[in-house]
């Protein structure tokens, strides 16, 4: 509203459309077609053997 108390005409102000390009990517990780995830939980592991294991397989993954 303006200063007089009438309202303005425009009601809503229009944007211009956008497209953006979209670029997928594979995300990388644990892949869940290669990992058995219920094997794994079956082995029971401690949480100092999970902890080792877990610090193996990045350093693994890292290539270190």
């Amino acid at each position: 509203m303006n200063a007089k108390g009438k309202k303005s005409k425009i009601d809503q102000v229009e944007e211009e459309i956008t497209s953006y390009e979209r670029i997928i990517t594979k995300q990388k990780g644990i892949d869940p077609e290669t990992f058995d995830f219920d094997a794994e939980f079956k082995k029971g592991y401690t949480p100092e053997e999970a902890k080792a294991e877990s610090i193996k397989r990045i350093r693994e993954w890292w290539g270190k």
